[in-house]
């Protein structure tokens, strides 16, 4: 029983987080003075490092919070819910992880949560990162956020994955539906949230010990293996391309961001409808 109790404490938390720090703005680092004006020259190959570490830095931070928080210690949670409201003819019998239904184990919830946490925020993480450019600030941007999770891969990946067998030996559909609607959403608004306050307090990598204590996120990544080596491939071909003036400039300009949005919003319409199939489907089981 305490093993949802600490799950239940985990998830207030995010929820504190979220409406605390949901309303910030996200802060980059400021810009070197060569970036001041139009008629400088590019900065520095070792200052677009920097800046890029500092990036990965709070995405791989708050991707692991949001991670162990929200997906996490709130999957764990829904999971337990939807296994009380299946009644007793599912209880005792194997999930698809095999883990058996009603049955609540530490070993179980500490590999669930850490695994979620670390593979899974990462990678909402880094998405984040990606797109983080082309979402409203505050609270919106972190809805938008959840919401594009939702639709482009929680049918594709997981929580809401059609081909899980498990949606027809717990449940009923409906609520699995809403439920993990509910927890993918809250996850894209704790990251946001959690990006935007670590904005604020993570300092560009320098000499001084709290300057390199506030990169230790980065050691998650050493686990990741392929993953790892393509994020240093594409920090070295965007610290490289960013000496190209035409480039630079062509990145600053406001119209970028608006292609970006528009990019979004056509791939969220495109995978729409594979989406509502799958929404479908799972609402069809008993």
């Amino acid at each position: 029983m305490w093993v949802i109790v600490v799950c239940a404490v985990l998830v207030l938390a995010g929820l504190v987080a979220a409406v605390r720090w949901g309303g910030l703005r996200f802060q980059p680092p400021a810009p070197p003075q060569d970036e001041a004006g139009p008629t400088e020259l590019p900065p520095s190959m070792g200052q677009v490092a920097r800046r890029y570490l500092w990036y990965l830095d709070v995405a791989a931070a708050s991707g692991v919070g949001a991670g162990i928080l929200a997906a996490g210690a709130g999957g764990r949670l829904v999971m337990r819910l939807l296994a009380v409201t299946a009644g007793p003819a599912a209880q005792g019998r194997i999930t698809e992880a095999e883990e058996v239904v009603g049955r609540i184990t530490v070993d179980g919830t500490i590999g669930f949560v850490v695994f979620i946490g670390l593979f899974g925020g990462l990678a909402t993480g880094f998405l984040y990162l990606l797109v983080r450019r082309w979402l409203p600030e505050g609270r919106a941007g972190g809805l938008v956020y959840g919401a594009l999770l939702l639709v482009l891969a929680a049918t594709r990946l997981d929580p809401l994955r059609p081909g899980n067998p498990d949606f027809g030996l717990v449940g009923p559909g409906w609520l699995s539906v809403a439920a993990f609607t509910a927890l993918v959403v809250f996850h894209g608004v704790l990251l946001a949230a959690l990006a935007a306050r670590l904005s604020q307090a993570v300092p560009l990598l320098g000499s001084g010990p709290r300057a390199i204590v506030a990169y230790a996120p980065l050691l998650l990544l050493f686990p990741l293996g392929s993953a790892t080596l393509l994020l240093a491939v594409v920090g070295v071909i965007g610290v490289l391309i960013s000496q190209v003036p035409a480039v630079s400039a062509a990145w600053r300009d406001p119209r970028m961001v608006t292609a970006g949005r528009i990019a979004l919003v056509a791939l969220a319409v495109v995978a729409f409808p594979g989406f509502a199939s799958a929404v479908v489907d799972i609402l069809g089981r008993p």
